[in-house]
C-alpha cells in the first residue's frame, strides 16, 4: 500500500497531537506510527518552490492555488508545550 511518510522531530514522544491543515488527526484511524515517522494512508501534498512565472503572477495580484497540505504536532518536550510546524511530507515511493 502507498503510504505518505511525515518524520517526526527528535524529542517528540507519546502522546502527541497530530493535525493536518489544523483539523485533529486519530491513530489508527487518520494515520499509524512506525520507526519515528507519521504513516498517511489518503494522499498528502506540499507545494514546494514557487516558480519563476508563479512569483510574477503573484506580484501582479493574480493568485494561483495549489493544494499545500500541512501536518502539524504538538507535543511535550521538559513539560513545556511545542508544536512542530509545517513537517515535511514524503510521497510514497515511486
Amino acid at each position: 500500500m502507498d503510504r505518505w511518510r511525515v518524520k517526526l522531530p527528535p524529542g517528540v514522544r507519546p502522546p502527541f497531537e497530530v493535525y493536518v491543515n489544523g483539523v485533529p488527526q486519530r491513530e489508527g484511524t487518520d494515520y499509524e506510527v512506525a520507526k519515528g515517522a507519521l504513516l498517511f494512508d489518503r494522499p498528502l501534498a506540499k507545494e514546494g518552490r514557487l516558480s519563476l512565472w508563479r512569483w510574477f503572477l503573484g506580484a501582479w495580484g493574480i493568485g494561483t492555488y495549489r493544494r499545500n497540505d500541512s501536518v502539524d504536532v504538538r507535543y511535550e518536550s521538559g513539560g513545556r508545550p511545542r508544536v512542530a510546524h509545517a513537517l515535511d511530507i514524503e510521497p510514497p515511493p515511486g
